[in-house]
């Protein structure tokens, strides 16, 4: 599942990234997130979520949570 489908609140692990862009793939990666990592949507808005990845909360669109595959 993506993470735009994700319940707030819950902590999921991160299976996989599925983009074709490399450099998403290395600001991802610079966030912290990458496979094995937890995350966990903290709010939603019309436009996107803040998610809590390590130590640090981020805002992200839409189309990145969608990027973003979780188990």
């Amino acid at each position: 599942m993506n993470l735009c489908l994700a319940e707030e609140g819950r902590e999921y692990i991160i299976d996989r990234i599925e983009t074709d862009d490399e450099e998403l793939d290395a600001f991802l990666f610079s966030l912290g997130c990458y496979s094995g990592e937890p995350i966990t949507v903290v709010a939603r808005r019309k436009s996107g979520m803040t998610v809590s990845i390590k130590d640090g909360r981020y805002n992200i669109d839409n189309q990145l949570g969608e990027a973003i595959i979780v188990k």
